[in-house]
């Protein structure tokens, strides 16, 4: 059976939203509101949803690089505005939660890595009920934005795991390419905010179409 096969990763990081969270859509919303609201051009949903995982500093100057930088600040108050204003239309994606149950009965540490903020990510947990489901956590605002490997790095040092033994999971190339910064594997899921035709690239070691296809992979795999 699968979950009586020795582990090969020891610690699983998941990135938040697209992955874990089916926040795509009003992210997305909540980016072009913003933009929309400080006059600049507002970005196409593919050119929103590609910011997704970035630190929201960064995020939104990529979105709007025609609001001024002296605005900065301006849109994103008013990105989490509309953002807090639909947070209670997001829930996890059908799946997750058994997913994440069975990868702790079978001993694995369970992480966040997420270009959200610390607040927003505690947040989430609490909206969730999902208190106590993760060993640890970090966002980019205590650390650093995606692709940087810092996040993954320092889950690392904290439990004692090194790359081979860590496995980063995400919806987006920014994902990826943070777990090849640090020298860790990755597993893409396709349901989320980036075009799966974009991850062979960067070599995932699966490309999940949905949360029932990664649990499966996990349970064989990890």
């Amino acid at each position: 059976m699968p979950e009586l096969r020795p582990r090969r990763f020891d610690l699983i990081a998941f990135d938040w939203d697209g992955t874990l969270f089916d926040s795509t859509a009003i992210i997305v919303r909540s980016i072009q509101d913003a933009v929309r609201d400080v006059g600049g051009t507002v970005p196409s949903i593919e050119a929103a949803a590609w910011v997704i995982g970035m630190a929201l500093p960064q995020a939104l100057a990529h979105a709007a690089p025609d609001v001024p930088r002296e605005r900065y600040t301006e849109l994103a108050n008013r990105y989490r505005y509309h953002y807090l204003k639909r947070q209670d239309e997001v829930t996890l994606f059908h799946g997750v939660l058994p997913m994440l149950q069975a990868l702790r009965a079978r001993g694995h540490l369970l992480t966040v890595a997420t270009g959200k903020s610390r607040r927003g990510l505690d947040q989430a947990l609490q909206l969730v009920q999902l208190r106590g489901m993760f060993d640890g956590s970090r966002t980019a605002d205590e650390t650093a934005g995606k692709p940087s490997p810092l996040m993954l790095q320092e889950l690392m040092a904290e439990f004692g795991v090194t790359p081979e033994r860590l496995l980063m999971i995400g919806d987006t190339t920014h994902d990826l390419e943070m777990a090849r910064n640090a020298g860790c594997a990755s597993v893409a899921v396709g349901y989320g905010a980036h075009d799966a035709a974009d991850f062979p690239a960067l070599a995932p070691l699966c490309v999940a179409p949905s949360v029932a296809a990664l649990q499966h992979w996990l349970l064989e795999h990890a």
